[in-house]
């Protein structure tokens, strides 16, 4: 029916995103860590409803959500990471694919504190963000260039807990 050339480019375009969990393009890393499944299961689901449905619509929203606040975490590692001095570096610094590994093996313990104590101590993540296995990777990064510690200075500093808000570990403090 149609014969112009272009035709499936939308269709081919549409099927890239689907791939593309992080909105990066030609990220090979979805589907390998925790919230990657998740957000694709939600896009399995969603493709299972009829287009523009109020079901279809929810689980879109809640795909772009998602997406947002991947964007917004990614963005502000990428901020700390400039201020920090790697401007030129900071995208393949917060590059993680299924080809990634650990530096060294030592550092996993210490990768992983640290990830605990940003997501404990600053607001970098959002209070209902699972930790991220991509995170631990770029951490691992940091410890490697030794830069682990500076970036958690800034990070406390940009992105400070804000007063009155209780973080979900400090909540049963108060009570005993």
């Amino acid at each position: 029916s149609d014969s112009s050339p272009y035709s499936s480019f939308g269709a081919t375009l549409a099927r890239d995103d689907e791939k593309n969990l992080w909105s990066m393009p030609h990220d090979v890393s979805h589907t390998e860590a925790d919230d990657d499944r998740i957000l694709y299961n939600l896009i399995v689901v969603r493709n299972q409803q009829a287009k523009d449905s109020e079901e279809w619509q929810k689980l879109n929203y809640d795909i772009y959500a998602l997406r947002q606040i991947r964007r917004e975490v990614r963005n502000r590692w990428k901020r700390i990471l400039e201020d920090l001095g790697f401007q030129k570096e900071a995208d393949s610094l917060l590059a993680v694919t299924k080809l990634s590994t650990i530096s060294d093996s030592k550092n996993t313990r210490k990768a992983r504190e640290m990830l605990l104590k940003l997501a404990e101590e600053t607001n970098i993540f959002p209070t209902s963000w699972e930790l991220s296995e991509r995170y631990l990777f770029v951490v691992d990064r940091l410890i490697a260039l030794d830069a682990a510690e500076e970036f958690f200075k800034i990070a406390r500093r940009t992105y400070p807990k804000k007063p009155g808000i209780p973080c979900p570990a400090d909540g049963q403090k108060e009570l005993h």
